[in-house]
């Protein structure tokens, strides 16, 4: 199967998914993980029609957004380590993994260095997996407020990755947990959060089905990653 095949078929199953919970296919976007792919690959996707990628390193994205087309837009999807915020500013239009208050500081200051804002996801650990990053459902409704007050990053929602299974409906409820986290969020706020960024190559149609408006899909359009570049 090509890169543009697949695309179709994750656009079908995107389809059929809002269609099952009443939504228009419009309020999903469809980030392509491009994580240990060359941009050859990106650039293959990019003429199928996709705008929006997600890379999980800073060093990988810096070498490889320069030789993609500059229309694409780009996240950073994956840990951010203190000391590469100010690349990640240069290169990336959201960040979607702010896992803690000490790093949203961090890219606020690189930020305002810059002299421009950033928009971000708060990425909670919806199952609390010793494994991974992310603020806590109990414990990021506390930290809300001020990293609202930080005046260079622009809140636009939450943000997950629950655990893997090869059940899909397995996730449900953790999808369906960060949608109720970020009401709650908005509710402290006084403010809407309109992203919702949840949902992979193995369960974005149950993402979908609980709100979802991004969905991170990386094999079910690459297939397995390479080792970049390459």
């Amino acid at each position: 199967m090509s890169i543009e095949s697949n695309i179709r078929t994750i656009q079908k199953q995107i389809e059929q998914a809002c269609e099952r919970s009443g939504r228009n296919p419009s309020e999903v976007t469809l980030v392509a993980v491009s994580k240990f792919h060359p941009w050859k690959a990106v650039r293959e996707a990019a003429e199928a029609g996709l705008q929006f990628f997600g890379e999980n390193r800073v060093q990988e994205a810096k070498l490889k957004i320069p030789q993609c087309p500059s229309s694409l837009h780009w996240h950073l999807i994956g840990h951010l380590q203190s000391n590469k915020c100010r690349d990640a500013v240069g290169l990336f239009e959201m960040i979607q993994s702010v896992d803690s208050w000490s790093l949203a500081e961090q890219i606020n200051k690189a930020a305002e260095k810059r002299g421009s804002s950033l928009p971000i996801l708060l990425e909670v650990n919806v199952a609390g997996e010793a494994s991974k990053f992310g603020y806590s459902s109990e414990t990021l409704p506390g930290d809300l407020l001020k990293l609202n007050d930080l005046s260079r990053l622009e809140i636009h929602g939450l943000m997950a990755i629950p655990p893997w299974t090869p059940q899909p409906e397995k996730a449900r409820a953790h999808f369906r947990n960060l949608a109720d986290l970020r009401k709650k969020c908005e509710d402290i706020l006084q403010a809407p959060l309109p992203v919702l960024s949840m949902g992979m190559s193995s369960d974005f149609e149950v993402a979908i089905e609980e709100g979802s408006t991004i969905i991170r899909v990386g094999t079910a359009i690459f297939g397995e990653r390479g080792r970049f570049p390459a």
